[in-house]
């Protein structure tokens, strides 16, 4: 109790609250984080948005273990650090909270005032019409196309590129949008400059002017 004193007077001195989450919020539901506690990366770096669009293996890598990971991020539930913060919202306590997860647990757990500064891993969107739709669908559409690979533990997926040979992701069918057929990626932010037009926008809407900050321009 003593190391959370200072939370606790934090709390009782602030009736009125925005609270910002990491990924240290849903390690206990099961889904990893990306970095270890020095900030170095604990395992393949997460796609980047250039390479997804310019190389249809970088996606069709992505898409498989999407598939097979996606087992993980669909079952998991909200913890009780979500169910705590939801519960001050309803109190009135938290009047924003921005988050930097795209797992949809604090939606979950019932909070209503928040910021997916990241986006959301259970939305799809497409880069050629802007359509968006539910993961679930594209999930489904993925195991039709690639039962062979649903035997597969997404632990065993190769890290690199020079373990490609490995494994055929050649092979691996990526559906295209049923709309236009364009190329349909998780509606999640693809940069740092995204992040930061998120973060602004959230600023004019909640305050309704500019804050004072020393992000880098954005260009």
């Amino acid at each position: 109790m003593d190391g959370l004193q200072p939370l606790i007077d934090f709390v009782a001195k602030h009736p009125r609250l925005l609270v910002i989450t990491g990924a240290g919020c849903s390690t206990a539901a099961g889904i990893p984080d990306y970095r270890d506690e020095n900030g170095a990366w604990k395992r393949q770096e997460p796609m980047r948005y250039q390479l997804f669009v310019d190389s249809a293996l970088a996606r069709q890598r992505y898409w498989a273990r999407s598939m097979l990971g996606w087992r993980t991020m669909a079952g998991a539930l909200p913890t009780a650090a979500h169910h705590a913060l939801a519960q001050l919202e309803r109190a009135g306590r938290i009047v924003q909270l921005v988050t930097q997860n795209v797992d949809g647990l604090h939606q979950a757990a019932g909070s209503q005032a928040v910021v997916d500064l990241h986006g959301r891993i259970d939305t799809v969107c497409c880069l050629g019409c802007g359509v968006r739709s539910p993961r679930r669908a594209l999930q489904e559409e993925l195991m039709a196309r690639n039962p062979d690979w649903l035997a597969l533990d997404a632990r065993s997926l190769p890290d690199g590129d020079a373990d490609l040979e490995s494994l055929d992701f050649a092979a691996f069918g990526v559906p295209a949008c049923p709309h236009c057929g364009g190329l349909l990626k998780p509606d999640v932010v693809s940069s740092v400059k995204a992040c930061h037009v998120s973060v602004w926008r959230l600023c004019v809407r909640r305050w309704r002017r500019p804050m004072p900050c020393s992000w880098p321009a954005l260009h």
